[in-house]
């Protein structure tokens, strides 16, 4: 068969990795791509976001059988519902189901009507009326942009006064543009055993009646080492979460999972894809923190090379609706993904940047913002190259990690040097 992946980050690279492990797969093309899945696929120089663009590429390419849509404002756009009415087989959720991760406020209407365990929260679109109630609440609170915004769009607020900043710049400043013109307020969790608390990610693929969760995995949002700093994408992951038990995961399914997709399909909204569930553990059970439409990133640089089985099998059989005949396995052990992002990011950063590679040992880079110019490797984007290592233990993969990030440079590179150390203590 012959695969598109549509996006250009890390997570799409991640995805074209393990889709060219499987014996059913003749050609991958990626819709852009960067320097590192033109080393696996055939790029495509077509803006994704332009539908009709897109549509026009896929119906003068009819070799290509299968679509993976990949990124959250593509399936946020109806950009499967307009390539299955071409009559093309796709991975990813119908733009009606992707709302769940584009609309916060719609996500926690859902969980309040379904009973289904998250933070306290109000929705508001006036800004007086947002500012009264966090004067009311005080810090520390968290305030959430309504839509998408490349995972930078939630503060976690100290302070009254940071709050009060927080609230002008995402509803009058429009730091998020229009994703900010309807903010969600919530109360500040508490983790069980730390402050901020303990938080893991659980992916599931479903097809809208069956759930199966991915191995757990752990980001680390804030741009520096010890959680400070903003809030970017992501700057490195590792798998497992370690204090992730059979226990929590039965009470996840049960209590948090099942209930989402049914709610899903109560609502007419049956979701078909890759389910992210942000989870925190907090001294009251598991709660959910966000959901997202599709594949983490950087979560999904650390769970998919764990995955013995033909990703495409799984893919194509969330598609047909049998994801139940499928035995999903993976391997024993452990992953770590250390990002490495150009100087200045989650802010302003400058492109084209030389990066030098040495020997990475068996570590896998997994390219995010990288082009090629002028026959030379160069930085592209904020958050540039993954740097992912397995071992038996998550301690033995951040080492072969982060000795293979020693051989790697360019001017302003920064990395967070604490990936992998957070809820050592159980």
């Amino acid at each position: 068969m012959n695969v598109l992946v549509i996006g250009n980050g890390g997570r799409e690279h991640a995805i074209l990795l393990a889709l060219k492990k499987s014996k059913r797969v003749e050609k991958l093309y990626c819709m852009k791509g960067n320097a590192g899945t033109a080393q696996i696929a055939e790029n495509v120089n077509v803006d994704y976001m332009n539908i009709a663009a897109v549509k026009k590429y896929v119906g003068e390419h009819p070799e290509i059988d299968y679509i993976v849509v990949a990124p959250d404002d593509p399936l946020a756009l109806g950009l499967v519902d307009e390539l299955e009415a071409m009559g093309k087989r796709c991975f990813g959720p119908n733009k009606n189901a992707a709302i769940i991760e584009a609309s916060k406020a719609f996500s926690k209407n859902l969980m309040k009507k379904y009973n289904i365990p998250t933070a306290e929260s109000e929705i508001f679109s006036d800004y007086e009326k947002a500012l009264t109630y966090v004067r009311a609440k005080g810090a520390p609170i968290v305030l959430k942009a309504d839509g998408l915004a490349l995972g930078k769009g939630v503060l976690i607020c100290e302070d009254l006064k940071q709050a009060e900043e927080g609230l002008k710049e995402i509803m009058l400043d429009k730091a998020f543009g229009a994703a900010g013109n309807v903010v969600v307020i919530e109360e500040c969790l508490k983790g069980l055993k730390y402050t901020p608390g303990e938080e893991v990610s659980v992916l599931a693929f479903t097809d809208g009646k069956t759930i199966v969760p991915m191995i757990t995995s752990c980001d680390h949002k804030r741009v520096y080492d010890g959680d400070k700093g903003l809030n970017t994408g992501g700057m490195g992951t590792f798998s497992p979460c370690p204090f992730w038990t059979d226990e929590l995961e039965k009470e996840v399914y049960e209590k948090i999972m099942l209930p989402t997709v049914n709610a899903m399909n109560a609502e007419g909204r049956t979701f078909k894809g890759c389910l992210y569930f942000g989870l925190m553990r907090t001294d009251k059970g598991m709660k959910v923190v966000e959901y997202n439409s599709r594949f983490g990133d950087p979560e999904t640089q650390v769970i998919l090379p764990m995955l013995k089985t033909d990703l495409l099998d799984i893919f194509e059989a969330v598609t047909d609706g049998r994801l139940a005949d499928v035995k999903i396995e993976w391997e024993d052990g452990a992953c770590v993904c250390v990002v490495l992002a150009s100087g200045g990011y989650p802010l302003g950063y400058a492109k084209g940047k030389q990066i030098n590679i040495g020997d990475v040992g068996d570590a896998v880079l997994v390219h995010a913002g990288t082009a090629i110019k002028d026959g030379k490797l160069v930085t592209g984007g904020g958050r540039v190259l993954g740097v992912v290592a397995k071992g038996e233990t998550v301690e033995q993969a951040r080492k072969k990690a982060y000795k293979a990030v020693e051989n790697i440079s360019w001017e302003g590179m920064q990395y967070r040097k604490d990936i992998g150390l957070k809820y050592r203590q159980g």
